[in-house]
């Protein structure tokens, strides 16, 4: 069985920065990528990133790229992603995702494991 914790969203001024963990216990090692989601109010969830879990090749989503940065700890089993330059429209619910498959995905369908969320507002 495979848990996905995520943790580190909060209430945070524009401009300002914060940085969400993932934590994943029990078979990680068959991840082949990580990636964060997030669902704004009113909105679809959308792809913000991903990391190939053992490679550690990244990739983002054009809103945030240039201010947000995913990276792995491989042996604390953990994805983090710093978030800086905060906009109000970054305000939203934070999902960490795990990937069994092959290759790296942007699509909900794509990730086989989530997290229960973390909010993080950001005001103006």
């Amino acid at each position: 069985q495979v848990q996905l914790v995520e943790s580190g969203g909060g209430l945070v001024q524009a401009g300002g920065s914060l940085r969400l963990s993932c934590a994943a216990s029990g078979r990680t090692f068959s991840f082949y990528a990580m990636g964060w989601f997030r669902q704004g109010p009113g909105k679809e969830r959308e792809f913000v990133a991903a990391i190939h879990w053992s490679g550690g090749s990244t990739y983002y989503a054009d809103s945030v790229n240039g201010r947000f940065t995913i990276s792995r700890d491989y042996a604390k089993n953990t994805v983090y992603l710093q978030m800086n330059s905060l906009k109000s429209e970054d305000t939203a619910v934070y999902y960490c995702a795990g990937k069994l498959r092959i290759g790296i995905g942007v699509g909900q369908n794509d990730y086989d494991y989530w997290g229960q969320g973390t909010q993080v507002t950001v005001s103006s």
